[in-house]
């Protein structure tokens, strides 16, 4: 018989590039209800191990660059290995070095394919690769989550980044497709996006000014924070969302809707 839903308590959850900034509070988000959790870094040895610290029976520093398929292999058989376990919840969260300073950002004349091809390899592949990886532990199962991070500059590009965007413009896509072809599987697939939040490392550059004005737009009339961010894939991952696939949720305080 098909298990519709998992407490989170009972789930394996891999977030990707989890040690830092945004995925360090997904980490955190996740190993407090419980989760067991893979915390995937690429460069950041140090932090994915203290963090990993945190909950020692329940959190796992794996070194692995998504955008390579064997890597991201040896890590899922790894990850199952040390918690006797398939993982069941994917959070792709993983980023290629990007800075949101808009005065920094090439705009259309400078703007080249090596910049846009970094994102979709990063952001595209990287996704895919992890999504590839987990399907036999879930249908194993009957039950999986993805979770994919993606932005609201979809609906409001006040700062046109055009080669972030395009990757995770591109990601809601594959977000959507995947949903009707693994909801036989009962493996949800969804997306959160959130705006400029307050703050990540890749948000350290933004001036002030920038995030008194989004705050000033903002029906909660202040800039959503990274652990708000992750309530909400927190309720992609429960029961709660158990009939939920395929949606894109905007989870920026109020400030574009739809």
């Amino acid at each position: 018989m098909t298990v519709s839903s998992l407490p989170i308590d009972q789930q394996v959850v891999l977030v990707t590039g989890g040690a830092r900034g945004l995925g360090a509070h997904l980490t955190r988000a996740f190993l407090d209800q419980g989760a067991r959790v893979v915390v995937n870094y690429y460069q950041s040895r140090e932090a994915a191990e203290a963090l990993a610290k945190e909950a020692p029976q329940r959190a796992l520093a794996i070194q692995a660059d998504v955008r390579e398929a064997e890597a991201v292999k040896a890590l899922f058989a790894q990850a199952h290995a040390h918690f006797s376990a398939p993982i069941t919840t994917v959070v792709n969260n993983a980023l290629p070095d990007f800075t949101f300073n808009g005065d920094a950002r090439p705009d259309a004349d400078a703007l080249d394919w090596a910049r846009l091809n970094q994102q979709i390899e990063g952001v595209n592949r990287g996704a895919l690769n992890t999504i590839q990886a987990a399907l036999a532990g879930m249908r194993e199962q009957e039950f999986g989550r993805i979770i994919n991070v993606g932005t609201n500059l979809f609906q409001n590009p006040v700062v046109p980044y055009h080669d972030y965007t395009a990757g995770k413009a591109a990601l809601l896509s594959l977000t959507r497709t995947l949903s009707h072809d693994l909801g036989p599987d009962n493996i949800t697939v969804n997306m959160i996006s959130g705006g400029l939040l307050r703050t990540t490392d890749a948000s350290s550059a933004t001036p002030e000014a920038v995030f008194d004005l989004i705050a000033q737009n903002t029906p909660l009339r202040r800039v959503t924070t990274p652990a708000e961010f992750a309530d909400a894939a927190l309720f992609f991952a429960s029961p709660w969302a158990r009939a939920v696939t395929g949606q894109n949720l905007i989870v920026d305080g109020g400030l574009v809707k739809g």
